[in-house]
């Protein structure tokens, strides 16, 4: 399961590994160059909202789904 800051981390790698500037992203998505900038830098999370935008419009796919619990003894 992945934390909050390692879905962060992904989704900058994904922006930099993109064949597309922030400008683009910006226009594209709808969310500021302010934010991209601040989240690049560790400075600032995002919404979930803004975060769901952002993943799909880099083609990924955020899921959240319970722990699988661990047998004992087995």
């Amino acid at each position: 399961m992945m934390d909050m800051t390692r879905i962060l981390d992904a989704i900058c790698n994904a922006i930099e590994g993109s064949d597309k500037t922030r400008y683009r992203i910006s226009k594209d998505t709808g969310i500021s160059q302010t934010q991209l900038s601040r989240l690049m830098s560790g400075e600032r999370g995002l919404s979930i909202d803004t975060l769901e935008r952002l993943a799909d419009y880099l083609g990924w796919e955020i899921t959240i789904r319970p722990k699988q619990r661990r047998r004992r003894g087995r």
